[in-house]
Parts: structure tokens; C-alpha cells; sequence
């Protein structure tokens, strides 16, 4: 059994065609047919149903099928490690994270990151945490950044630092003269642009808002945090955010809550037992030495 005859069985179960599987892997469909027999062969089975319009994989095919994306996996990580260089002179690192850290968060440490490594190619992505642990159980990234709770048992969660959210305001908002902490009442009584329901952070401010009986005027809504700071900066509506965001733009102020907003832990996820390469490791060690600056 060869590496590619794990690649071509894994694309004609993903594309439920042999056509379609040569095509993505760039052989011939004879070719193709003829190592996937070769495959059935040595391991005495048939790995699937050629009797219908859509190939499907037989009960032995759905059996070999996980245990060959983890070799896959287990290869790939291989050939990592040994490109990998300990003086990280060169490498590559995948990277997801939530929305909001995208605002407060990635800006320092890619720039440090880059400073002392310019060999390293990162490649960044901005994503849902459920997504980012599939990508993470199938080997597609290195890292994440997101927060407790992790969903999946097959993924690893280190504590960066914790977090609050903060009802904050513009320079200009009626609110800047209002010298006592509001109360729940006074709260709802605050006109919002709030993130939609796609980040977890609205799901922390519809928590507090349901733990507390406060029904928020949400006047508007937007799937994006640079866009929401514009709208506050600039007029009459309050919004909720990590106090980070407040504390790294002095055009935002914060308005004190007699009940705080809740707090959440941010962590590092990598896949359990998956391979740490020296520009993973290096890259943690950096975000924790800026959430240390950080306070």
C-alpha cells in the first residue's frame, strides 16, 4: 500500500465519483479505477458500491475511511516535522481566531512575530470557535484562538487571560455625563448596535441580558467590530465589547454597570496529540509575554 492510494481512496469517497475524483487529483479515470482496485486488493475488501449513479462506500469503506484520513494526517505532520527548523529561520503556521480578537489582539503580535521571524509565513484566518476545531481535528490548522468552553474532546485548551465586556460609548454620547454606575434598568434604556448572532460575543451579551430580565434596544446589528466602533465613535448608539477594544481607542469610553458584564477566558487551541512545531511553540510563547503586557 502506497501514500497515494490512501490519497485517491479519501477523493473518490469525498467526491462520490471517479470522475470527479480524477479531475481534483489530475490523473486519468482508468488510472484512478485501477489503483483504487489495487487498494481493494491488498486489503481483501471491497471499499465501495459501484452499482448505483453516486459511488458509495461499502460498510468495510467507512471503516478504513477514518483510520486513512489519520494516517494522512499522521504523514502530513511528518513531512512537517521534518521541514520544520528549530532556529525558525523558515516554516509555515496556520492560524484561526474569533472576530473580536481580530481588533485588539493580532495587530501587536504579528508584527512582533514577524520582527523576530520573518522566515515564517503566517497564514491568518478569521472564523467561527466550531469551525476552527474541525479545521483543527482535520490537521488544516496549527493554532486557534477562541474561548472556553472548547467543544470537541479531541482538542487541546491552554488559558491565555480573561476577559470582560464593557457597555461603551462615543466621545460624544449623552452617557459621557452620567457620573454613577447604571443600573439594569437604566441599561435597557440604552439604544445598541450589537454584533449579530454569528459571534460568540453576542451570545455572552444575550446571556447577561436574560440573566438580568433587561430587554436591550438593539437599534442595529453588524458582522463587523471595525464597523460597529465607526457607528459608536461617530453618533448616539452604545454598543458592548471586550473592554480592550475601549482601552486600545481613546475615541471609545467606557460607562460603569452597577452588575458587570460577564467575563470569559481565552484560550489556545491545538489538536491533542497533534504535532507542535517550533513556530507554533514560538508563537504561544509571544502571546503570552504581550497578554503579560497587556495587564
Amino acid at each position: 500500500m502506497l501514500l497515494r492510494h490512501i490519497r485517491y481512496f479519501l477523493a473518490v469517497a469525498e467526491q462520490g465519483n471517479f470522475t470527479r475524483a480524477a479531475e481534483v487529483l489530475h490523473v486519468s479515470q482508468p488510472t484512478l479505477s485501477q489503483q483504487i482496485k489495487q487498494l481493494e486488493e491488498t486489503l481483501q475488501v471491497e471499499l465501495f458500491d459501484r452499482s448505483g449513479r453516486r459511488v458509495q462506500l461499502t460498510d468495510a469503506g467507512q471503516a478504513w475511511m477514518r483510520y486513512a484520513r489519520l494516517a494522512l494526517q499522521d504523514l502530513d505532520a511528518g513531512k512537517r516535522a521534518i521541514q520544520d527548523v528549530a532556529t525558525l529561520e523558515r516554516g509555515n503556521l496556520r492560524l484561526a481566531m474569533t472576530p473580536t480578537f481580530t481588533s485588539y489582539l493580532i495587530g501587536p503580535l504579528v508584527d512582533g512575530f514577524y520582527r523576530r521571524y520573518p522566515g515564517i509565513t503566517l497564514n491568518i484566518r478569521e472564523m467561527t470557535q466550531d469551525k476552527m476545531e474541525a479545521l483543527l481535528c482535520d490537521d488544516q490548522l496549527d493554532l486557534g484562538i477562541a474561548f472556553e468552553p472548547v467543544h470537541s474532546a479531541d482538542i487541546a485548551a491552554t488559558r491565555l487571560f480573561t476577559e470582560r465586556l464593557q457597555l461603551m460609548v462615543g466621545k460624544g454620547h449623552q452617557l459621557t455625563k452620567h457620573r454613577a454606575a447604571l443600573n439594569v434598568a437604566e441599561v435597557q434604556q440604552v439604544p445598541l448596535v450589537l454584533l449579530n448572532g454569528d459571534f460568540a460575543t453576542r451570545h455572552y451579551v444575550d446571556e447577561y441580558c436574560q440573566q438580568h430580565a433587561i430587554h436591550p434596544q438593539v437599534a442595529m446589528e453588524a458582522n463587523a467590530i471595525s464597523a460597529i466602533v465607526e457607528i459608536v465613535r461617530h453618533g448616539q448608539l452604545a454598543t458592548i465589547l471586550p473592554q480592550a477594544i475601549a482601552r486600545d481607542n481613546p475615541l471609545l469610553l467606557p460607562i460603569k454597570l452597577s452588575v458587570p458584564m460577564p467575563e470569559r477566558h481565552a484560550v489556545v487551541l491545538q489538536r491533542k496529540e497533534g504535532y507542535r512545531s517550533a513556530a507554533s511553540r514560538a508563537l504561544i510563547a509571544m502571546l503570552q509575554d504581550q497578554v503579560k503586557e497587556m495587564g
